[in-house]
């Protein structure tokens, strides 16, 4: 599988490094003569022909080395068939290539049900992946490059990760897979029927920013939920950093608990902890950056320092050898989504209320306690307020900050309730992040 990587690699290497060097300066270069121009005409489609070749052959290289009936040269000549079409542009002559296309993969499809016997079967994707490449071949000769070459590369990583994609399908329960169902209806059908203007109390509510950034959150926590399922049991590390990105909460307060049972746990404890919140900050520096690119440095800064403060801080105070499986539940459901979705709403209204009614000392407190509850839900709140420019980038960073470290606060209480002997570990090496996050964060508004 390695070998096959580094080969796809080297293919998609070479195919970009041809668009870059010969298809786009033939495209962009002007000619005079008319005897240039055609020369022009005829060296980009010569190139359009070798560069469907080339594709074709990087779409059936992962299914030649899967032993399969249609290998590299089938899939090299079906992209020479779709560019040849493509350049003589006539639409019955693209339709006729897709029917014959589609008539070869039925029929070796066919062959392959009765030929039982035989072990180069050709499977159902096998049969797609041939349409594809003529696909691959039309767009190229109508000179879609850079749109061939993704689909090419996209296509042939979905072939090459059969095997962990059908692992991660068969992992998932019959709750996850309805949970993901409902979410994909929030992110994909009602999303778009959202409101793009701001409106309600103050003008704070911009009902496509805010339910653009629950998609993020949630999108963030379900996909670091399946990092902590695949290397659950193989180290309370990664379970403490890729918990702390689902829920930081969840994952202390398995630490806490399971220090209490086992005192000679409670040095990994405190290190999950210490991980626990460097994911956090992690993930709300993951929440900003996207949504407002303009302040990426001055909150990437204390954030990022959080985060790299408490890896190494784990690393000095624990030993990693153990291992230690943690029960957490799937963050993608639509109760999930609506909790946070409607403690966003309360927050952000009463925000927006605060800030105009106090100014700034009003924003700041309010996204305090907010982070004593969820400092992803502060951290949205400062980004929905700056896109609708209800605020300014400075404040929100204040108040992003003011929210990642009223979490971190409040996890030393929350420890304690489970585990008093965690209370002078956990509240020393937490006040280590809060210090660093406070200066790193003063030091960039100084600077700039």
């Amino acid at each position: 599988m390695t070998e096959l990587l580094v080969e796809l690699g080297l293919v998609a290497e070479r195919a970009g490094s041809f668009v870059a060097e010969f298809v786009l300066p033939l495209t962009t270069q002007d000619f005079g003569a008319d005897g240039d121009v055609l020369f022009e005409q005829v060296s980009e489609e010569v190139v359009q022909l070798v560069l469907a070749v080339l594709l074709g052959m990087f779409l059936g290289l992962e299914r030649e080395w899967s032993q399969k009936t249609a290998g590299i040269r089938t899939f090299a000549l079906i992209s020479l068939l779709g560019v040849i079409f493509a350049i003589l542009d006539d639409s019955m002559l693209l339709v006729a290539g897709a029917v014959l296309v589609i008539t070869m993969s039925v029929l070796l499809a066919v062959e392959s049900l009765i030929d039982t016997d035989s072990e180069t079967h050709l499977s159902l994707t096998t049969s797609a992946s041939m349409f594809v490449a003529y696909s691959v071949g039309v767009l190229v000769g109508n000179a879609f490059y850079i749109e061939s070459v993704t689909v090419a590369v996209l296509s042939s990583l979905l072939l090459v990760l059969k095997r962990e994609l059908h692992e991660f399908a068969w992992g998932l329960s019959r709750e996850e897979m309805q949970s993901a169902t409902e979410f994909s209806i929030l992110a994909f059908v009602i999303y778009p029927l959202l409101p793009d203007e701001a409106f309600g109390p103050w003008n704070a509510i911009d009902a496509r920013t805010i339910w653009l950034l629950v998609i993020a959150v949630s999108g963030i926590g379900f996909v670091n939920y399946v990092m902590v399922k695949r290397y659950e049991g193989r180290g309370i590390a990664a379970t403490g950093f890729f918990g702390g990105l689902v829920n930081s909460t969840a994952v202390i307060a398995e630490m806490a608990q399971r220090a209490a049972k086992k005192p000679d746990l409670r040095n990994l404890a405190v290190g999950a902890i210490l991980l626990a919140n460097a994911a956090m900050a992690f993930r709300n520096a993951l929440i900003v950056i996207p949504f407002v690119p303009e302040a990426a440095f001055i909150v990437g800064v204390p954030l990022g320092a959080i985060t790299a403060t408490g890896v190494v801080l784990s690393l000095f105070v624990s030993d990693w050898d153990q291992d230690l499986e943690t029960s957490l539940t799937s963050p993608f459901s639509l109760r999930n989504a609506l909790v946070f979705g409607v403690l966003f709403l309360a927050i952000l209204v009463v925000s927006a209320g605060a800030e105009a009614t106090f100014g700034s000392i009003g924003f700041l407190t309010t996204t305090f306690l907010a982070g004593l509850i969820s400092s992803g839900t502060a951290t949205a709140t400062a980004v929905t307020l700056v896109g609708t420019e209800q605020i300014s980038q400075e404040l929100a960073v204040g108040g992003i900050l003011a929210g990642t470290l009223a979490s971190i606060v409040v996890k030393v209480f929350f420890a304690a309730t489970i585990d008093r002997d965690l209370v002078k570990p956990v509240l020393m090496w937490n006040a280590v992040l809060i210090v660093v996050g406070v200066v790193a964060g003063a030091a960039v508004i100084v600077a700039l």
